[in-house]
């Protein structure tokens, strides 16, 4: 007779380890998790295939001879495999309801990160800061939480599920943005930011496992273009209607249209949005069926636990740090993406002070300034997804049908030309004090680039490593850290050089670090990816 399970674990621990009892096992047992893990799953269904267990008593001797066991759990996979309850088997108006409701979710944190830029004058003036660094602090400070958040929340959501972590995130994120409209100090501003970053990270730590948990690698792109879209819109479109509500109602309204958006979308989200993960599902089928404790033995993602709650968590909260750390795709492809996300919230704190100056905009048209860079996200969603989308699949035909994670980076080759083009357009024709609508096209090449990159980087992630949310986590990081320093110290850098300058400075780390690398991992990604344990 199995052991009856005490605790659900996540899918990266096999039934005959036992969870290590302290930190310094962690290393080998993540390594033979991952292994596991990669051998169980194929690039087709990886995130809903887990680690195949054996099947033991309560002496720990085989209960099933090993041929009929082998012949069971793989059944059980076929079973499921073709069951209309595996989210990858769902209808397709379904899934893309998920995948909707999910970007409502992750569009509006990055909204609130920025929503406020416009504000920043009348901010200052409210609470008397004099500082310009404090001043940028206000706004950047939601992104410090914003990148530790999905170390988190990634993992969570991988042992508990995908979908009250969202739902939990987003009323908190209700009452800390509310809150920062009414908040009597600076201090206080800051630590409610500091909170609303924190729970705003759920949605981009987990969206990108949510779209990989309903779309096969071949139909992922165009689905992950939506789901992309929220993290780098939201940004743009805040500032747009900020303008306008700071110079006509205050800037404490901006705070409460972001709490009323959280609100709608939690009366879309609690009533509609299901869950998706599949280790998850198949363990709420397991306690509802007949015989709970059989079903839970033979259910690859079931395992009793023989240690602390706290030491399994350990093992799946310190997993996006090894990716970053111990994976070397990893770490350079999150920097690319966080290097441009810096250059992205760098724009956000000096638009203001720019486009007041030179172009003696108030705040209300100064908020427009923003829409060039919605507009290079909008159409590069539409043209990276569909572009990427043939690539892939050409690339798969000509490869007998399988397709393979590399199959992503010509895509993102050609989007790492425009970033650098975008950058040096913006910053000089500044410097020069052309038209207005001059560095505005510039902003909006810039956006294109960036989004057509940020698609590939997120489809490689998913595609290669064993722990979608999880690489998306450690990716997040990058990105968050890098946008809340850089505009620190923004104004000072274009006071000693200019737009043209820093702007070309900023376009020199573009290209060092976005164009060898991507080159050099299509001819060389597939023999990385064999000898690394982490990946599928």
């Amino acid at each position: 007779m199995a052991s009856r399970p005490t605790t659900p674990v996540s899918s990266t621990q096999t039934a005959h380890e036992s969870v290590p009892s302290s930190p310094n096992d962690h290393d080998e047992l993540e390594k033979k998790a991952v292994a596991t893990s990669s051998a169980a799953a194929t690039t087709e269904d990886a995130s809903t295939t887990p680690p195949r267990p054996s099947l033991k008593d309560g002496e720990g001797e085989s209960a099933v001879p090993e041929d009929k066991q082998a012949d069971a759990i793989e059944n059980l996979e076929d079973d499921w495999a073709h069951d209309e309850r595996n989210p990858r088997n769902w209808p397709r108006g379904r899934k893309w309801g998920m995948t909707f409701i999910v970007s409502l979710y992750t569009l509006i944190p990055p909204l609130a990160s920025s929503m406020m830029a416009p504000a920043l004058p009348e901010i200052a003036q409210h609470f008397g800061i004099t500082s310009p660094t404090l001043q940028a602090l206000t706004l950047t400070i939601f992104l410090l939480t914003f990148a530790l958040g999905p170390l988190i929340m990634g993992p969570l959501s991988e042992i508990y599920g995908r979908v009250w972590v969202l739902h939990i995130c987003n009323i908190m994120s209700l009452g800390f943005n509310l809150g920062c409209g009414f908040v009597p100090t600076t201090g206080a501003l800051i630590g409610l930011r500091l909170l609303a970053g924190f729970v705003g990270s759920a949605p981009v730590a987990i969206g990108g496992g949510v779209v990989s948990d309903l779309f096969s690698d071949r139909d992922r792109a165009g689905a992950m273009a939506v789901y992309s879209l929220g993290p780098l819109l939201g940004p743009a479109l805040g500032p747009i209607a900020a303008g306008y509500i700071t110079q006509t109602v205050g800037f404490k309204y901006v705070f409460v249209v972001i709490g009323g958006l959280s609100g709608v979308a939690g009366a879309v989200g609690l009533p509609l949005l299901r869950e998706t993960y599949a280790p998850v599902i198949r363990l709420r089928l397991a306690k509802k069926s007949a015989d709970p404790e059989k079903a839970a033995a033979q259910h690859p993602h079931l395992i009793a636990t023989h240690g602390s709650m706290w030491t399994v968590l350990w093992v799946n909260l310190s997993r996006p740090f090894i990716l970053l750390t111990r994976s070397f795709v990893c770490f350079l492809l999150s920097l690319y993406m966080a290097l441009q996300y810096a250059f992205y919230y760098l724009m956000f704190s000096t638009f203001p002070v720019l486009f007041a100056k030179t172009y003696h905009f108030k705040p209300g048209p100064s908020g427009l300034a923003y829409l060039g860079l919605g507009v290079g996200f909008f159409i590069a969603t539409f043209f990276g997804g569909r572009f990427g989308d043939k690539i892939y699949q050409s690339m798969s035909a000509k490869n007998g049908g399988k397709g393979k994670p590399e199959f992503r980076i010509p895509a993102l080759i050609v989007g790492s030309m425009f970033v650098p083009i975008g950058l040096f357009w913006y910053g000089w024709s500044a410097q020069a004090a052309t038209h207005w609508i001059v560095p505005i096209i510039g902003t909006g090449v810039f956006g294109f680039g960036m989004m057509t990159t940020y698609l590939p980087i997120q489809l490689y992630l998913v595609d290669t490593f064993a722990f979608a949310a999880s690489a998306l986590a450690a990716s997040a990081v990058f990105r968050s850290v890098l946008a809340f320093v850089f505009p620190l110290f923004g104004q000072q850098m274009y006071h000693a050089l200019g737009y043209g300058g820093g702007n070309s400075l900023l376009a020199g780390l573009a290209i060092v670090a976005g164009i060898p690398f991507p080159i050099w991992l299509f001819y060389y990604g597939e023999e990385i990816r064999k000898k690394s344990k982490l990946c599928r």
